[in-house]
């Protein structure tokens, strides 16, 4: 079994549409998918459909944004029912969140480096379900205010930038919560790009554990080797289930396809396996 359990549309920031990307998983023999866009499960449906047309498995799942001590974190809900009001409730507000931070970066950038951006960011706003900083930075790209996404972010957006807005997240518990609530398995997004120190991580680890969390990525796309050797680890003494997948985006960056991760420990329980119980 392949089991990609991260993986992004055009709901969110990636750029296929769900019956696409399911379309690529599958030619890249990944057996079991799961579709996690940032705070919507607006395309589970469509995922859900290609992948029964396909025969490969399917998650129905979403990564909720969350706040732990100013620190911006990712939570995979797998397995969750769509159709849930408390979910639903809980990433409503989130997106909100995401909106009115993507104005404020607007406003800053036309204050600070008078960049007229602010009716580009407005019309993001209205044509995508949960728009990210990842798709303003793909719109500084596409009027020549960057070379490419990674200098959007260090020239523009990123912390100490003229574009920097912090964001005032739910709570970790409240993510987790609103995912249990769903009947999901919360799970920590790639742990190992957090910028924390070793010791708040595992603190963290051992917040999530006692507010409810299950699982955590081990194996993501595109990890040194000594990063996936301390997440085995972490995993371990956590006691925690890991996770597989690759984060895909877009088909444009060769170097993370669908389905291209390290492979699991024997002893480490699999989150795919809790998940097809």
């Amino acid at each position: 079994m392949i089991a990609d359990l991260h993986l992004h549309s055009y709901h969110s920031d990636g750029v296929l549409a769900p019956a696409a990307l399911m379309q690529l998983v599958a030619a890249q023999g990944v057996t079991l998918a799961a579709l996690t866009d940032h705070d919507t499960v607006r395309g589970c449906p469509e995922a859900a459909q290609t992948c029964a047309d396909l025969g490969i498995g399917f998650v129905p799942g979403v990564e909720v944004t969350a706040g732990w001590h100013g620190q911006e974190l990712h939570v995979l809900g797998l397995g969750i029912d769509p159709t849930s009001d408390a979910l639903h409730a809980h990433l409503s507000m989130v997106r909100q969140l995401r909106h009115a931070r993507l104005i404020e970066i607007g406003h800053r950038l036309e204050r600070k480096k008078q960049l007229v951006v602010g009716e580009a960011i407005e019309e993001l706003c209205r044509t995508h379900d949960s728009p990210t900083r990842l798709h303003l930075a793909r719109l500084l790209v596409s009027r020549g205010l960057a070379k490419d996404v990674a200098h959007a972010f260090d020239h523009w957006l990123g912390r100490g930038q003229a574009g920097y807005a912090p964001a005032e997240w739910p709570v970790l518990e409240s993510a987790v919560k609103a995912i249990r609530e769903a009947g999901g398995q919360p799970v920590l997004a790639h742990p190992h790009r957090y910028k924390i120190s070793a010791g708040a991580l595992r603190r963290l680890l051992a917040e999530f554990c006692s507010v409810g969390g299950l699982g955590m990525e081990v194996a993501v796309g595109g990890m040194s080797s000594n990063d996936f050797d301390r997440l085995t680890q972490l995993a371990r003494a956590n006691g925690l289930a890991a996770s597989t997948g690759s984060d895909f985006h877009d088909p444009g960056i060769p170097w993370n396809p669908p389905g291209r991760f390290a492979k699991l420990p024997p002893d480490l329980e699999h989150v795919a396996a809790r998940l097809q119980r």
